[in-house]
């Protein structure tokens, strides 16, 4: 039986088709500005790689804050449950689940069977969020990819000054005129924005196992800066991409509605 799952954020729209529980394809687009046309442009890509069509899909699921602009759902899931559960299926141990958006950011406590326990959010601010990074790295004049790989060259991380992503940016212009290493201010932006998440998920109480969802995971300074603020190792996500937790999520909702799941 063939489902789907689509999620459009604010960076990055992504879905994904499955089938019995078996993804059959997924892509991440970059967002567009109106949230409908994210959602059309990725999950037609989806449906052409699967080799299927809208016509073939059995239930669809859309979360992200565009979830409610999509026009092909059956039905829109908020982001914590649906990162909830594609956490899981991506890590079946989890039961602390990190998540960073690109203008939010949540923590997440998970259960023996799956179910939200403790959840805190930050969407009032771009600190703690891919946007921060996103700003920082076009600062620095890298990519976005290059910050995680810069801090493990690092040699005396900088301290950030503020919190705040507007004098933060001021502080790295600062010491960039003061020739203070890339690899060294990369490194404090890094670990400014895992000292952010530490006091997000100390806020929901950290339990083993932990995981990084979003594309901020794939950001070894940030996760490494994490591991060594909240004391525990942090489980790297194998089985598929981390950034399509939300959307694998919406695709298993929509495989127990298919099935007669209950809303």
């Amino acid at each position: 039986m063939i489902v789907a799952g689509c999620d459009v954020g604010s960076l990055t729209s992504k879905a994904i088709i499955m089938d019995d529980g078996k993804m059959l394809n997924s892509v991440i687009i970059k967002s567009k500005a109106r949230p409908w046309e994210s959602a059309d442009e990725v999950m037609k890509a989806a449906l052409d790689g699967a080799g299927v069509s809208m016509k073939d899909v059995k239930y669809c699921v859309g979360t992200g804050y565009g979830r409610d602009k999509m026009t092909f759902i059956n039905e829109a899931i908020t982001e914590i449950a649906c990162h909830g559960r594609g956490a899981r299926w991506l890590l079946p141990t989890a039961m602390t689940v990190i998540d960073i958006g690109g203008q939010d950011c949540k923590a997440m406590r998970l259960d023996a069977d799956g179910k939200m326990v403790r959840f805190m959010t930050n969407d009032k601010c771009a600190s703690g969020t891919g946007r921060f990074l996103e700003v920082m790295a076009r600062v620095l004049g890298i990519g976005l990819g290059e910050l995680g790989e810069m801090s493990a060259r690092a040699r005396a991380p900088i301290t950030m000054a503020s919190a705040c992503t507007v004098w933060a940016q001021a502080d790295v212009i600062a010491h960039l005129n003061n020739k203070v290493p890339l690899e060294d201010i990369a490194a404090g932006v890094n670990n400014a924005m895992a000292s952010r998440m530490a006091v997000l998920a100390n806020s929901v109480g950290v339990e083993r196992d932990v995981c990084m969802t979003g594309g901020v995971a794939k950001n070894d300074g940030v996760v490494t800066g994490l591991e060594k603020l909240l004391g525990v190792r942090i489980k790297r996500i194998r089985r598929s991409d981390p950034q399509m937790a939300g959307a694998i999520g919406a695709a298993l909702f929509a495989q127990d509605r298919a099935n007669g799941g209950s809303r």
